[in-house]
């Protein structure tokens, strides 16, 4: 039996906005269109490197704190970064991001780790500030949509 690939979503979901951009993702990776791709949604805090290894590519989800990712999420990347280095070496990942203002260093901040463990970066962050609006939803489907069609597609 072969078995479907894996879309990992990890994310941390403090906001309104954050919420509504995790809800907006899922329903794209989500899509009926879409086929043949298991879709496993961890918090930050919970997800595991057991997760990382059984994924076949990443989605990953932050505010922008104080000028970084989330705490939560560094903490993930903590946890997983030495036992998922060489196994998880040229798999995809993309990022969405919410700020109040900016999220440049959220976004350099995560794009550091991710070089540093091989991952290759499915498409550019989707970096939302402010209030979301239609347009930015449609965005984070389309994200979602597009990281899950990657693993359809092989």
């Amino acid at each position: 039996m072969v078995s479907m690939p894996t879309l990992l979503i990890v994310h941390h979901t403090p906001s309104p906005s954050m919420q509504a951009m995790l809800e907006a993702v899922l329903a794209g990776a989500r899509d009926d269109a879409i086929e043949g791709v298991e879709v496993v949604v961890r918090p930050a805090l919970a997800a595991t490197a057991v997760d990382v290894l059984a994924a076949d590519g990443y989605l990953l989800g932050t505010p922008a704190n104080i000028g970084y990712m989330s705490g939560a999420l560094k903490h993930f990347f903590d946890t997983i970064y030495y036992p998922c280095l060489d196994a998880t070496v040229g798999r995809p990942y993309a990022l969405y991001v919410h700020g109040n203002s900016d999220t440049t260093g959220a976004v350099r901040g995560v794009e550091t780790i991710a070089t540093g463990l091989r991952w290759k970066r499915l498409r550019d962050p989707l970096s939302v500030t402010g209030q979301l609006d239609a347009a930015d939803r449609e965005a984070c489907w389309e994200l979602g949509a597009v990281v899950s069609a990657s693993l359809a597609d092989g």
